[in-house]
């Protein structure tokens, strides 16, 4: 069966949408697995639904398709089978208005693939049944969020306590109901928390390990499997020292994955600070400036060398505190300043930012010590420059080269003068916001408040006293270039 393209919400389980009385449905075949779930409920009336279906459907049809002598052939065998084969996930018989009870034939080949099959009253809509599988996934996806944020908030609160590691390792573990263990680099465990597992899942969880331990590009950065029944997860910390996240729990619920991340960059601060005592050189370089100390007197606490700022604003989730420290574990730095619209994080200039999904982010030039100050400017308009863009990255002095680079600003603004000389301030003002507005008469005389015939004898009186083509495009961007040096 192929595993179904399922959307970006937590499933139903099919128990919920049995138990909602005002639906009336009944299950009359197929297994009664507490753990079948949907994803969606799809209606059709095909007899072979398959190219239709994309997984995890709860199918629903009224029999439309279904010929008269269908209960004495293999119709039924082959009409379950495709939707089987397809990923379905359950299937909705309608008893009106074509029948008025589920073929035999039907509920056999239900039973004989293992599809649960349920039986519509003529009172229930397919539409109704449709709206209540959404309704019962916005309330899973609520109580999702809300134990997301939940984790989210005690976990913060556990790397805040006196044995930072370990407590996060222990709330990790109430919240997904398993075992949390932290490895070091040579595989050895560190510390580990919740409930024990066997010797074989133990050792399942260590190899698992291993595969997303970094040893080079192409490296994964998490990875799960299976063992004995309990679901395993390895993520690599992200402080570059080879630690990682091992993860043992009987069930894997919809947000364990987010919750887990979010320990992984916990540890991975916390990994980082432990290996090579960043914390208090950081604590000692902000206690220097504070009393008065120059940036390049203290950068030296904070590994010497170049330094890129970065900027970046969240495209959808909120600018909090772990949102802040995601980001600096995912740029390889620890030094991250949360503002209210933007993080700020100085980098390495020997590390390379990539753009990070849900994140927009802007990117300065190396700079030095003394120069950050200039290099927190040039990330802030670089933001400014993605952002209009709408580009995940954007780094400073990446545009092309403009004719603003190959004129010294005292040459640009002799050439403009000498150009729009003949223009009187009106023919200028006219002329330069119809360039802007790319020749439009209409948008040209509303942003102006003039009739637009007035804005073409006027345009027409500027290529007069220039004495030249304004329907070229040289000529407009020659024209263009003086209007914007030339305004002094």
């Amino acid at each position: 069966m192929p595993d179904p393209a399922v959307p970006p919400t937590p499933p139903v389980a099919l128990t919920a949408l049995l138990a909602r009385e005002d639906l009336g449905l009944r299950q009359i075949a197929g297994p009664a697995d507490a753990h079948t779930v949907i994803h969606w409920a799809h209606t059709s009336e095909m007899a072979d639904p398959y190219p239709y279906l994309l997984g995890g459907e709860l199918l629903l049809s009224a029999g439309v398709h279904i010929p008269e002598a269908a209960g004495s052939g293999t119709y039924f065998d082959d009409y379950v089978s495709r939707i089987v084969a397809a990923g379905g996930a359950a299937l909705g018989f309608g008893l009106a208005p074509v029948h008025d009870t589920v073929p035999r034939a039907l509920v056999e080949a239900c039973d004989t693939y293992a599809l649960p099959l349920l039986e519509v009253p003529p009172q229930t809509t397919f539409s109704g049944v449709a709206r209540a599988v959404w309704q019962l996934m916005a309330q899973a996806r609520h109580a999702e969020l809300r134990r997301v944020t939940e984790a989210q908030q005690s976990l913060a609160a556990a790397a805040s306590r006196p044995d930072p590691v370990r407590a996060v390792l222990r709330r990790l573990a109430q919240r997904v109901g398993g075992w949390a263990v932290l490895y070091g680099p040579e595989g050895t465990e560190v510390a580990s928390a919740g409930r024990e597992v066997k010797e074989t899942v133990g050792g399942s969880l260590a190899e698992l390990a291993e595969v997303v331990r970094p040893t080079g590009p192409g490296t994964p950065t998490s990875a799960t499997d299976t063992a004995a029944g309990t679901h395993l997860a390895a993520y690599a910390l992200g402080a570059g020292q080879g630690f990682v996240l091992g993860v043992a729990a009987p069930h894997r619920d919809t947000g364990d994955h987010t919750i887990a991340s979010v320990a992984a960059v916990l540890l991975s601060l916390l990994t980082g600070e432990h290996q090579s005592g960043s914390g208090t050189a950081r604590s000692s370089a902000l206690v220097r400036m504070l009393l008065g100390a120059e940036p390049e007197a203290v950068a030296p606490l904070l590994g010497g060398g170049s330094r890129l700022v970065v900027h970046g604003t969240p495209d959808a989730q909120p600018c909090d505190s772990v949102a802040a420290s995601a980001l600096g574990a995912a740029l390889g730095s620890p030094l991250v300043d949360l503002a209210p619209d933007v993080v700020r994080v100085l980098v390495p200039a020997d590390r390379e930012p990539a753009p990070q999904p849900g994140w927009t982010l802007g990117v300065s030039a190396p700079a030095a010590a003394r120069d950050w100050p200039a290099a927190d400017s040039q990330a802030a308009r670089a933001l400014a420059r993605a952002r209009a863009t709408r580009t995940p990255l954007h780094r400073h002095g990446t545009h092309r080269p403009a004719l603003t680079d190959l004129l010294s600003p005292g040459e640009a603004e002799n050439h403009a003068r000498a150009l729009l000389a003949p223009l009187t301030p009106p023919l200028t003002e006219t002329l330069r916001t119809w360039l802007s507005l790319h020749g439009s008469w209409d948008r040209t005389a509303v942003a102006l408040a003039v009739h637009r015939n007035t804005v073409r004898q006027r345009i027409a009186r500027c290529a007069a006293l220039l004495g030249t083509d304004l329907d070229d495009p040289d000529v407009r961007m020659e024209l263009w270039f003086a209007l914007r040096h030339g305004e002094r």
